[in-house]
């Protein structure tokens, strides 16, 4: 998919709006294709766009709320595995279709589970209802378990910067190791792995306008 790629695996949890204010320092300022990993500190749960914040509260009402900039459901990030790809304007999945960049990324994944022992398929979108829950509604692209669980979803946006796609993973058990480096070089021929230092006062300022407002958690 990529020949090169940036892959920084963020082992520092960060709270919903910081986490989502990192991922578009990212789109504003990657220069080349990035796949970042991450962790969140305390218990939050993030909806897309366009997600009511009502339904959101009534699925999971012990969780603290970050709004993406992305699309999709709600998700529970208590225990999922969350990860983020960067491409910039004018690359491969940038250029692509969102249908078309949403089906090669999870077959990736999908790549790096089975070869983690993880049986898994991509959804045909059998089974989608109108459920908030991001978890709870597999639809077309989505990742499915042997036993036709939904297991990954996603989110995308696309601006003048290029791709911003947001993913989550739910197994309930994770496998002990190489699922990063497996999923990494599915995605990329020379992946080179980073540790990355956003720029405090811009996050700062990311979170006061917009990621830690009521205002726009709660939208709609």
């Amino acid at each position: 998919m990529f020949a090169r790629m940036r892959v920084w695996d963020d082992d520092l949890p960060r709270s919903g709006p910081e986490a989502m204010a990192i991922d578009e320092w990212l789109l504003e300022s990657c220069e080349v294709p990035l796949l970042r990993i991450y962790r969140w500190s305390g218990e939050w749960g993030s909806l897309g766009y366009f997600g009511e914040i009502a339904s959101a509260k009534s699925a999971f009402p012990c969780l603290q709320w970050v709004r993406r900039r992305t699309g999709g459901g709600v998700v529970d990030h208590r225990a999922d595995w969350t990860y983020t790809i960067i491409d910039p304007a004018g690359g491969p999945l940038a250029r692509a279709r969102g249908d078309e960049s949403y089906r090669l990324i999870h077959e990736a994944l999908a790549a790096a589970l089975i070869e983690c022992g993880i049986e898994c398929r991509l959804s045909a979108g059998e089974g989608a209802n109108d459920a908030s829950a991001c978890f709870q509604n597999p639809v077309r692209r989505d990742l499915l378990a042997a036993d036709g669980k939904k297991i990954a979803g996603a989110g995308q946006r696309r601006t003048q910067c290029g791709l911003l796609h947001q993913g989550s993973l739910a197994l309930g058990k994770m496998p002990d190791s190489g699922l990063v480096e497996n999923f990494a070089n599915r995605l990329a021929r020379e992946p080179e792995f980073v540790r990355l230092d956003p720029p405090k006062s811009m996050i700062d300022g990311k979170i006061a306008a917009m990621y830690g407002c009521d205002a726009w958690t709660h939208r709609r």
